[in-house]
């Protein structure tokens, strides 16, 4: 059995192999974006179809393989969790009250996510990044209510659809934040309040600028520890291998030493 494993092992770990997962996913992907299509799905219905259950059986297959190979320790790598997760979606009924399920069949696209390396580390990156972006998020919220009673108490008379209420407010300042139509907002208001465009410049400046420069700071630095990581787990790999060839490099020369001269 564990020879049978080892060569499961050799196979599942080729590169060839997750080239083929890789090409598969991409083409699934293709064909559940055309049956998205009426034309398409009308002309080609039945070869989708069978093209979709064909993928999913490998997609099965190629889990089950890696669970043989790995067995406990693929529940501990999150990555194949998460596969394990998408490819199991897709096997939930998608009829009667399931059948939303059925349209999160593209889900199986986001195994590119687990296949690709450089895509890996993006997300872990992005992770990383989790807990400083949430101190800019809370910070961005407070900018927006500070921002929204001010805006009610000045705007709320001459505009009470977009600042009548905090509610109003809220909304309209984060179209604002998205720079989407500021202009006309702001010109609507400075008709009663010419000077209103002094607290949209600031709004914008806090807001906008300086809040979306502190997210970039934030995911770079996690990006840049993330591959500060990497490197250095080649290098220890790297230097590991290094030893073991100088270890096994010894051991030959202490043979040799012992061998009997001639």
């Amino acid at each position: 059995m564990s020879s049978l494993r080892d060569r499961a092992r050799i196979f599942v770990e080729s590169p060839r192999f997750d080239v083929a997962i890789i090409v598969l996913v991409l083409a699934n992907a293709l064909t559940l974006g055309m049956e998205a299509s009426p034309e398409l799905s009308a002309a080609f219905g039945p070869a989708l179809h069978v093209f979709d259950r064909v993928a999913l059986s490998v997609f099965v297959g190629e889990l089950l393989l890696r669970m043989f190979v790995y067995r406990g320790l693929f529940f501990r790598d999150p990555w194949r969790v998460f596969d394990l997760v998408i490819v199991g979606i897709a096997l939930l009924p998608a009829s009667g009250v399931f059948s939303v399920l059925r349209a999160l069949r593209v889900l199986r696209a986001l195994r590119l996510v687990s296949m690709v390396p450089s895509m890996r580390g993006v997300v872990g990156a992005l992770l990383a990044a989790v807990p400083g972006m949430a101190s800019i998020i809370g910070l961005m919220g407070l900018v927006l209510y500070v921002s929204s009673v001010i805006a009610t108490q000045l705007f709320g008379k001459i505009s009470p659809d977009l600042f009548g209420s905090i509610g109003a407010s809220l909304f309209t300042l984060f179209q604002v934040m998205t720079v989407e139509g500021w202009p006309d907002i702001a010109r609507l208001v400075m008709v009663q309040a010419p000077y209103a465009w002094i607290f949209f410049v600031i709004y914008l400046l806090v807001a906008t600028f300086m809040v979306l420069n502190l997210f970039i700071a934030v995911v770079v630095n996690a990006m840049q520890l993330q591959v500060a990581e990497e490197l250095k787990g080649e290098e220890k790999a790297h230097t590991e291998i290094i030893l073991r060839e100088i270890g096994a490099l010894r051991k030959e020369i202490e043979g040799l030493r012992g061998a009997p001269r001639g």
